[in-house]
């Protein structure tokens, strides 16, 4: 099922039809065009507030995720931080 997307009018008008909604996918409510807030169910909130506090060791990770990592560039963009390491020196 596509995205649902809906103005804070509609979203008024019908917020009923679109809590429904939102207990088997998010709802995005936008507002001038911009997306503003987005409405979940409570079951998918409550996982990803588990899910926020869940910490990985490195033995939760295959040797295919470890050594994506390993090949892993930073983007040409992070030199703007270069002289953050070269300070701690």
């Amino acid at each position: 099922m596509p995205p649902v997307r809906v103005t804070s009018t509609e979203f008024q008008r019908e917020v009923g039809r679109y809590a429904d909604m939102a207990l088997s996918h998010p709802v995005t409510v936008t507002r001038n065009g911009r997306d503003r807030t987005v409405m979940i169910s409570a079951e998918e909130y409550q996982r990803l507030k588990r899910r926020d506090r869940e910490v990985l060791g490195l033995e939760d990770f295959t040797q295919a995720d470890l050594d994506a990592v390993a090949r892993m560039e930073p983007p040409v963009e992070a030199s703007a931080y270069d002289h953050e390491l070269k300070s701690r020196g």
